[in-house]
């Protein structure tokens, strides 16, 4: 057993009635007793290169002693939390800011309107509806009741042409594997067996008769973790037991991809099917439903493209692409004869990347101008009708609904404005105000601005940096750093409860757009690929360095943080400039860039990383920033908590194991190394409330507390103003 004690230097800051600034420096300390990892001669070859893995046992979820590794963790690292004196400060006040009502989007199928909501701390959404504005609305839906403690989430949802019937799909415990349950709209029964061994799958009927659904045979050994790589697309038919549903694409070697989906037009004239081998690129298939025994038409053969159906009137196709066009357009094609050498500009490609969607008979093109939304309305002819004027600067999201509807639905939203909801009358082109949800928070007191910076090789990134307003640069803000940077996943301005708790105490959150995402199209997300990622780690260090030389904030308080991909983001950052922050937060990380295609779907993500078995060069260049692998002996890591779930079977929680062992052996100093491993948890989505407000709790806690806080930064300002 390694045993260390760490005395935390503790600073509080007191201003004086004549603001005069007086350091007191306070020492507490919490007893850390590490357990003690065992490591295993396993050793992997590359290229002639060796490589030891001891800790490759950790990989098994289903062994006694991994189980046993979790146990004894979590017994060190809530042990070390439940010793930080504000924890349950910060618990109530999360408690206490989420406690409000939140309501969607309306949205009609059949003779219903459906919105979600949630009453305040209610762990799951609830889906209502009602017939009539007006109308008390009921309850059609409550993923609440599926478990006792919360968590099987609802996941995908779709109704019959006629509205009739739901099929919706859950998730027990996080978990990717689904289970599609079939229920009667009107006496809401469940009508028919459950579909079980359900993953990455979308929910599409045909109109009333049965819906297409996508899934694996189901692995050999653990199925939290076991290689899952042949997508299929089976039709159901209601009235049919799950083994009789026929296998429409993907049974063969010549259709085997990774992920596969099926979509049905609205009109139910085509089944659309799109196939990938990684999370970037997809071939295209159309096959015309009005016709027995039609085949399918290629319209795309090659995966060089990002390309889908949108729309379609009669035989005419509306397809979105970045074939050619990296920012993306809308072309429009005859379903005849739809290969690209047919394809017509419908509405051209420009400066600035679209997300359209279609509602009541319009195009909406939503494009992000510095990671910030503007929308346009065009017609079917393809002429702009007007641009649409919004809220103010953020994110819009929604802009879909139905041809025959006369309104849609959009909502509002930046780092400092909580959701709201608008109605848009799509003929006049108006908005009004539909839902403002009521919270204890006043966006009129923070600021949220934009900035650029020049990374390591003089590319110009953007970030937006929010905070309370007034406050001092004076390089003491506790600031978190928050970032992505790859799958072409563009981070637009979001609301958040957790992070306006952590701006309430003070603190500064800070996103920057890095290389690796979508924020300025398929070349700046190539631009964080393969032997290029090392440009989303500069960009994120440089973000970093922007932060602390304009006093935002300075090393001893800055946080990084990141989940998923940008796990691997904090994870490679904080193992090549230990130096430049004070906390390290990796969420739920690929973190051993060698293995990490071994697990489930995680071959698919090759075409951002790369594999160490592509070449020697991409073995060595994943090597030479894996965080699993670059951890040494002798440095001084920041405070590091890693975070995971023993049910992740996106990205495994082996990653966050082995990262998490090798800093507890190796780490130099006083700095804390921990995991929290959340049980019955998946990979984030569908978490319960309750498990998100309880981890929120610990990672501001521990971020704090590891800068030098003995009590929340906000009580220490109200005793010095009175």
């Amino acid at each position: 057993m390694k045993n260390t004690l760490f005395a935390l230097s503790l600073l509080t800051l007191m201003v004086a009635c004549k603001k005069e600034t007086k350091e007191e420096n306070s020492k507490t300390s919490i007893a850390l007793n590490y357990p003690e990892t065992k490591k295993v001669d396993t050793v992997d070859t590359y290229f002639g290169t060796e490589v030891k893995d001891p800790y490759r046992w950790l990989e098994d979820d289903r062994s006694e002693e991994t189980e046993n590794w979790v146990a004894t963790q979590n017994k060190t690292t809530f042990g070390y939390l439940e010793n930080i004196p504000f924890r349950k400060d910060l618990k109530d006040r999360l408690s206490d800011l989420w406690n409000y009502e939140k309501v969607g989007s309306p949205f009609k199928e059949g003779e219903y309107t459906y919105f979600y909501k949630n009453d305040g701390l209610q762990n799951q959404y609830v889906l209502y509806r009602f017939k009539n504005e007006g109308d008390e609305p009921e309850v059609f839906l409550d993923p609440n009741t599926f478990s006792t403690d919360g968590t099987t989430s609802l996941g995908g949802l779709n109704f019959s042409k006629n509205g009739k019937i739901a099929a919706y799909s859950i998730s027990e415990g996080g978990s990717d594997w689904r289970k599609i349950i079939v229920k009667d709209v009107e006496t809401k029964e469940i009508i028919e067996d459950t579909l079980i061994d359900v993953k990455f799958s979308g929910i599409s009927w045909k109109g009333n008769e049965g819906f297409y659904y996508s899934s694996y045979d189901k692995p050999e050994g653990s199925e939290l973790s076991a290689k899952t790589d042949q997508h299929k697309v089976y039709y159901h038919k209601l009235g049919t037991k799950q083994k009789e549903d026929a296998l429409i694409f993907g049974g063969t070697p010549e259709e085997k991809h990774r992920y596969i989906g099926a979509s049905v037009t609205e009109d139910d004239k085509y089944l659309i099917i799109s196939a990938s081998i990684s999370t970037s690129g997809n071939k295209l298939f159309i096959k015309d439903l009005t016709k027995p025994n039609s085949k399918l038409v290629t319209i795309l053969d090659h995966t060089d493209s990002d390309t889908y159906v949108i729309e379609n009137v009669g035989s005419t196709l509306y397809l979105v692409t970045n074939l050619n066009a990296p920012n993306k357009k809308i072309v429009s094609v005859d379903a005849s004869n739809p290969s690209p050498e047919n394809w017509k500009d419908f509405i051209p490609e420009t400066e600035n990347v679209l997300s359209p969607n279609t509602g009541g008979g319009y195009f909406f093109t939503s494009y992000m101008v510095d990671a910030v939304s503007k929308v346009l309305q065009y017609d079917y002819d393809g002429k702009l009708v007007r641009e649409v004027e919004l809220p103010g600067v953020g994110s819009a999201y929604g802009f879909g609904s139905k041809k025959e509807e006369k309104e849609l639905y959009y909502s509002f939203t930046n780092y400092k404005t909580p959701s709201s909801i608008y109605k848009y009358n799509i003929a006049e082109g108006t908005s009004g105000l539909y839902r403002k949800p009521k919270i204890d928070f006043n966006p009129d007191n923070y600021e949220s601005k934009q900035v650029f910076y020049n990374s390591k090789n003089g590319t110009k990134v953007p970030m937006i940096i929010t905070h309370k307003k007034g406050i001092e640069l004076n390089g003491k803000n506790p600031t978190i750093l928050y970032g992505y940077g790859g799958f072409n996943i563009s981070l637009t301005p979001n609301f958040s409860i957790a992070n306006a708790v952590w701006m309430e105490q003070g603190g500064i959150y800070a996103v920057p757009n890095l290389r690796g995402g979508g924020e300025y199209g398929k070349k700046w997300h190539i631009a964080g690929t393969k032997t290029q990622k090392q440009n989303v780690f500069d960009d994120f260090i440089a973000a970093a360095e922007y932060l602390i030389e304009n006093k935002y904030t300075s090393k001893d308080y800055l946080a990084i943080r990141g989940g998923s991909n940008g796990g691997l983001l904090v994870g490679a950052t904080m193992t090549q400039r230990p130096d430049l922050m004070k906390v390290a937060l990796p969420a739920v990380g690929v973190l051993d860039m060698l293995r990490y295609h071994t697990f489930t779907a995680g071959a698919g993500w090759a075409y951002d990383y790369g594999t160490a078995e592509d070449n020697k060069e991409m073995f060595e260049y994943l090597k030479g920033y894996s965080p699993v692998h670059n951890v040494k002996e002798g440095v001084q890591y920041p405070a590091t908590l890693v975070t995971t779930g023993d049910h992740d079977d996106r990205v495994v929680p082996a990653h966050s194991f082995k990262f998490a062992a090798e800093l507890q052996d190796k780490q130099s100093g006083v700095n804390p190394t921990l995991i929290r491993i959340e049980t019955n948890a998946g990979h984030g989505a569908g978490t319960p409330v309750s498990k998100t407000i309880e981890q929120y709790a610990d990672i501001f806690g521990f971020t704090l507390y590891n800068m030098g806080y003995e009590v929340l930064p906000e009580k220490v300002t109200n005793k010095v103003k009175g």
